[in-house]
């Protein structure tokens, strides 16, 4: 399941440094998404009911740990907005994640490799939808 934006942005900082508790994600996410601290938890709720977030305790404190993988992740954000808002179909071209604070080089092969599986599986799904079946195929049936 994709994160959205706000979701995203508690994964970020929890992919840089984690266990975090609720409070300590809401006073690193607090400037960005601009909104109070019950609607920081309320988030980790439900990103801890789709599967994004783990919650434990730590004496009385909740603590929350990152469940998905990071290159995974932002790798289908990243074909999902390029398929979606510019209409690219192609594979992305790596070079625009080089200069990224969010990943290092050793996760940059990881992203690329990824990034290429992502584009064959939409070619192989497109491929079978788009092509009519042939009469030999439509006999079989």
């Amino acid at each position: 399941m994709q994160p959205t934006a706000p979701e995203l942005e508690i994964l970020k900082q929890l992919w840089h440094s984690q266990p975090k508790t609720a409070r300590e994600l809401h006073d690193e996410v607090e400037q960005v998404l601009a909104w109070s601290y019950s609607s920081t938890r309320k988030t980790l709720e439900r990103m801890g009911d789709k599967g994004l977030v783990a919650m434990e305790f730590s004496g009385n404190k909740k603590i929350y740990f990152a469940k998905v993988d990071k290159v995974k992740t932002l790798a289908a954000f990243a074909q999902d907005f390029a398929k979606r808002v510019f209409e690219i179909d192609g594979p992305l071209p790596i070079a625009m994640f080089t200069d990224s604070r969010l990943i290092d080089d050793s996760e940059i092969a990881d992203l690329e490799k990824l990034l290429h599986n992502l584009e064959h599986d939409l070619e192989q799904g497109s491929d079978q939808k788009s092509s009519p079946a042939s009469p030999k195929e439509q006999q079989g049936k």
